[in-house]
């Protein structure tokens, strides 16, 4: 975690004439994406048709990716100050904070609870909740979103603890670098740069040990080794899938973790540690609804059930994780659409 404000510069505009130009794959975020006028240098939103349904008319954006948070996005206005409008366009929490972030989803697996990052005049950070109210004062150095009950927070001595719902210090600030709150065991860095876990009691009860480590989910975390592998350990510490995989992608979902062989090929492990899918794969992305997306060595992406049987074939140029039962993709001329669970268009963008 870190002071790190995300600001868009997504690579879509308005053109002179007035045209929405989208050079890349954009990420639509509850059905709006940030988009700049270059007329007169403002920031608004289109919706998934290329329509403007949020005026350009802020100076700045916060997040790339998500701006939108269960309907709540930061803007900037004119005065360099920030607050949050919803998906009309109506600022619902006044533009007065001197540096904000927005609402977090936080990790996968792992949602954080509806609060956003604060900053006032003195670069010091606290927490609102959606309604604007200030639930935990700006005294901190940095501040993290809530996970488990349980938020991490910086103090001046650049060291990472915990507080509580009520902003009370919970666990000390002893670390170099933490992670939130995932199945009751949070990943923390210590002087020698290395991670372990604590407990919501703050009890070190995997030691630092490993190079790199990454939250709990279906009871394993993966961690790397001195050799840069990664491998699997569950809330004992114990290895439970040894160190030899050249990366994963960060977690279990729906039981499966992708992992990369020395040959840069991805597949796909059980929690047993049993590579059930192949490495085969130039690129793998996370199960969802019992589908992932994988690229073949033409360059071309499809989706594959948790079998490895190829159930969408391999046609398209990009895909996406399927939500309430489609798939964004781009097609060889650049058209977005979105497809069903059996490959067939439903919407075009």
């Amino acid at each position: 975690m870190g002071k790190n404000i995300y600001v868009s510069r997504q690579n879509s505009f308005i053109d002179e004439s007035g045209k929405v130009v989208i050079l890349d794959e954009p990420i639509f975020s509850e059905g709006l994406h940030a988009v700049l006028d270059k007329r007169n240098n403002k920031w608004g939103f289109i919706d998934e048709t290329g329509k403007v349904v949020i005026p350009c008319q802020w100076e700045d954006v916060v997040d790339p990716f998500y701006p939108f948070y269960e309907g709540l996005a930061a803007v900037m206005d004119e005065q360099d100050k920030w607050g949050f409008i919803n998906k009309t366009g109506k600022v619902v929490i006044p533009c007065q904070r001197e540096f904000v972030r927005s609402f977090s989803r936080g990790y996968e697996g792992n949602l954080s609870e509806a609060l956003a990052d604060v900053a006032d005049e003195h670069n010091k950070w606290g927490l609102i909740d959606k309604t604007g109210n200030l639930v935990i004062p700006c005294q901190w150095e940095d501040v993290g979103h809530f996970g488990e009950g349980l938020a991490a927070v910086m103090d001046e001595q650049g060291k990472w603890g915990f507080i509580n719902k009520t902003g009370k210090l919970v666990i000390q600030c002893q670390w170099k670098r933490v992670d939130i709150f995932s199945e009751g065991l949070a990943a923390v860095m210590d002087e020698q740069y290395k991670w372990g876990y604590i407990d919501i009691t703050g009890k070190l009860v995997i030691p630092c040990r490993w190079k790199e480590a990454i939250f709990f989910s279906d009871g394993l975390a993966a961690v790397q080794n001195e050799q840069d592998k990664y491998g699997f350990i569950n809330k004992m510490g114990e290895l439970m899938i040894p160190c030899q995989w050249m990366m994963i992608n960060t977690c279990f979902s729906e039981r499966m973790a992708c992992v990369e062989n020395e040959q840069g090929e991805w597949g796909y492990l059980d929690t047993k540690g049993k590579l059930i899918i192949p490495c085969q794969w130039k690129d793998a992305l996370n199960f969802s609804n019992g589908l992932a997306a994988v690229e073949n060595e033409q360059g071309k992406y499809g989706f594959i059930d948790m079998t490895g049987e190829i159930v969408i074939p391999f046609q398209w140029e990009f895909l996406g994780y399927f939500r309430d039962g489609s798939a964004r993709f781009k097609n060889e001329r650049g058209e977005r659409l979105y497809i069903d669970e059996t490959g067939k268009i439903v919407k075009k963008c």
